[in-house]
């Protein structure tokens, strides 16, 4: 194998004495791995080098560069760990030691416990190992990198299986940590693997037009230059390619307002590089002055950095009258934090310039691994999924602190980060001054105050509904939880028969036998069941799809309730995505199992013609025809649901807005009024049990309602 990229690349940054051990590495490693392949055939020595290279691309030291060229010596070659201390010294012995941990261990399957349990144990132990030297992580994550480059030797259920574990917790795990070089290459790689189709139509349609985009990158960044010049700001602006995932979220994104992704500008951006904080807000300036900014896209995240240490002013504004340009503008040292994240701290390690914030910057690490020991293995999933790997937003306590929080986090949430007891006692809450539900999504710069009992209170098991979207955060559902365990044992089996059978009794399921419902659900005596529903361990709804025989994670079956079913489309796809704006063509009319394409119109989406349709054949701009295809077809089954409440103006329009934003169709309504008390049966076509539920509590929620549930005629008998 040929090592000098690694030494090339070392060589720019490292001292000739330690240069030499990352050497002394690579020969250990060639004559232990001397004869050895990998799956794909390759000199199995290829993997540690090319894992050490991608780390020597962070500019990492010696010592991590020397343990990547070894970490798998222990594992395949049997050298053990004390040999690997005498000659390289304790602190390479003790990396190599902590990667072959993970790999020993870690990210071993186990077939008797869930997929979810086995990941979250695996999650455990990585926290262990970052918690003693982060540097085993950088490592772990390299090797992942060039695994998922290679993953192609693996059969297709493995590739799978590794793809979605990158996607869902590598990835993220990069981008907490702050390496954007190794989280976007992890992302794409994860992506070509659980989505080929997609991805390669997406490089595809990034590769037909790249002149096109390329000059106008180029135009503009020169303009913006020219008046950088003009006000005497020394900086560089360069083009900043999106990568093949974010454009697929930008696809979906777009999708979801009701947008079209035509303007293949999006794909594309503008980076600003300059050398101080008042560059940065000067050349703000500068482009505002020079193109007409979008106001709700400013982001100002040197004011407010993200949880992993991300700087930098985003700005889009439109250039040629109405083509949006992203733009980012930051410091050179923002852009290296940025490409390297907290992997720059070992940079410096060698002397010269300590990185004086660097506990600062990964106090949410201290802070999960004492999480980690209190949760159970799908809370402690859930934690890391929600709170620790989504994206940030950051508001205001009434005093001016800035705290931070998932997007999509709630001020009942705000309340339980500042104090335990302020989230129990919480009835109310102020968001820039007004008065708003407990349930409102924060966003940035919101200034939140908690409204409080005066009283002791009870935190409301409501605000554990998934449904309902009180607690959003896992910290704040781990609270709730904990109050109620701790109150007495006969006021939780009680609460929790209670919950269950009106649970049951909404959806029309019939229960004979409790105690055979408590095995079905790992629980040997009956009040142990009850009781963990009673305090929030167990949800009424995770019980209710369990009855209906529903798994918990996949997409749910249909409900067996013995109703006709009626084969319903889920529309047209295009570039393998659907619920874009489409419609058919009144001049061919279109119908499922016909050829078709589409044709991009200038103001109403993607017109769907057969391929045979004369205004197709005869089009004579061809760039506007783009490749569509028919969607899933999905069975839809008719479900009749009551609801009570009493009379007010609104309501019916609140319930069918409900219904309408779930995208469920209502066949018919009927409705009586009778001792003050409006009742409404309407037939709903749902996919599963699990709309059902989520359609009925977000029914209860409204106000007025006293209950919605589905019709006596519609009950479903589970026999014993």
């Amino acid at each position: 194998m040929d090592p000098s990229p690694l030494f090339s690349k070392a060589k720019e940054y490292l001292p000739p004495e330690k240069l030499a051990i990352v050497e002394a590495a690579y020969k250990f490693a060639c004559n232990a791995h001397d004869g050895q392949k990998r799956k794909s055939g390759d000199p199995y020595l290829e993997h540690p080098l090319q894992t050490a290279i991608i780390l020597a691309n962070l500019q990492l030291d010696a010592s991590t560069l020397a343990a990547a060229l070894l970490h798998d010596v222990p594992e395949d070659c049997h050298v053990p760990i004390p040999e690997l201390e005498k000659k390289f010294g304790p602190e390479v012995s003790r990396l190599v030691d902590g990667v072959t941990k993970l790999s020993r261990v870690a990210w071993r399957r186990d077939v008797a416990v869930s997929s979810q349990e086995s990941q979250a144990e695996n999650l455990r132990k990585m926290l262990i190992a970052m918690a003693e030297d982060l540097r085993v992580v950088f490592i772990k994550l390299a090797d992942r990198l060039h695994n998922m480059d290679t993953l192609g030797a693996l059969p297709p259920e493995r590739r799978q299986a590794i793809a979605q574990e990158t996607l869902e917790i590598y990835a993220p795990l990069a981008h907490r940590l702050g390496i954007w070089q190794i989280k976007w290459q992890l992302e794409d790689l994860a992506f070509r693997y659980l989505e080929p189709e997609q991805y390669y139509e997406i490089a595809r349609m990034v590769t037909v037009r790249r002149t096109q985009r390329e000059g106008f990158i180029e135009n503009n960044a020169g303009t913006l230059r020219e008046e950088m010049r003009k006000a005497c700001i020394e900086g560089e602006v360069t083009g900043r390619p999106k990568h093949i995932y974010s454009i697929y979220n930008k696809i979906k994104k777009y999708a979801a307002i009701g947008r079209d992704f035509g303007d293949i500008h999006d794909l594309f951006a503008l980076r600003v590089l300059v050398n101080t904080v008042p560059d940065c807000y000067q050349v703000l300036g500068v482009i505002h002055n020079l193109w007409h900014p979008i106001a709700e896209e400013f982001n100002d995240y040197i004011a407010n950095p993200k949880d992993n240490g991300y700087q930098s002013l985003h700005t889009t504004v439109l250039t040629q009258g109405t083509t949006p340009l992203e733009i980012q503008i930051r410091t050179y040292e923002m852009h290296r934090l940025s490409e390297y994240g907290v992997a720059a701290h070992w940079r410096y390690k060698e002397g010269a310039k300590p990185d004086l914030h660097f506990e600062e910057k990964i106090s949410w690490l201290r802070q999960l691994i004492d999480w980690q020991s209190t949760l159970d293995s799908e809370e402690f999933l859930e934690s890391l999924k929600q709170d620790f790997f989504a994206d940030q937003v950051f508001v205001y306590t009434p005093k001016g602190e800035i705290k931070a929080f998932p997007k999509g986090a709630t001020p009942l949430d705000f309340a339980y980060r500042i104090h335990t007891e302020l989230g129990h006692r919480c009835i109310g809450s102020k968001v820039n001054g007004r008065l708003v539900s407990l349930n409102y999504e924060m966003k940035n710069s919101d200034i939140i105050e908690i409204v409080v009992s005066k009283t002791e209170k009870a935190p409301s098991l409501d605000w554990l509904n998934p449904d309902l979207g009180f607690a959003r955060t896992a910290h704040a559902r781990e609270k709730i939880r904990a109050w109620y365990k701790k109150q007495e044992r006969t006021q939780n089996i009680e609460r929790g028969r209670t919950l269950v059978e009106k649970e049951l009794k909404r959806l029309g399921i019939d229960v004979a036998n409790y105690e055979d419902l408590a095995k079905q659900l790992d629980f040997d005596d009956v009040d142990d069941f009850f009781a963990a529903v009673g305090y929030g361990g167990i949800t009424p709804h995770k019980i209710a799809l369990k009855v209906a025989g529903e798994p918990e994670e996949l997409e749910p079956a249909p409900i067996k309730t013995g109703a006709p079913t009626r084969q319903k489309s889920s529309g047209i796809q295009v570039l393998g995505v659907g619920d874009l704006l489409t419609h058919l063509a009144q001049c061919c009319h279109p119908v499922p199992g016909d050829d078709i394409i589409g044709y991009i119109t200038r103001s109403h989406g993607i017109t769907v013609h057969r391929k045979t349709c004369i205004n197709i054949i005869n089009e004579e701009e061809k760039e506007r025809l783009i490749e569509v295809s028919w969607g899933e077809v999905q069975d839809v089954y008719p479900v009749t649901i009551q609801v009570e409440s009493w009379d007010r103006v609104g309501l019916l329009r609140d319930i069918t807005t409900i219904v309408a934003e779930e995208k469920i169709n209502i066949t018919s309504v009927s409705s009586q009024y009778k001792d003050d008390i409006f009742t409404m049966f309407a037939t709903i076509e749902i996919k599963n049990m699990t709309q059902l539920t989520h359609i009925l509590n977000k029914i209860m929620a409204l106000r007025g309602v006293i209950n919605a549930a589905k019709a006596q005629s519609d009950r479903i008998n589970i026999s014993s």
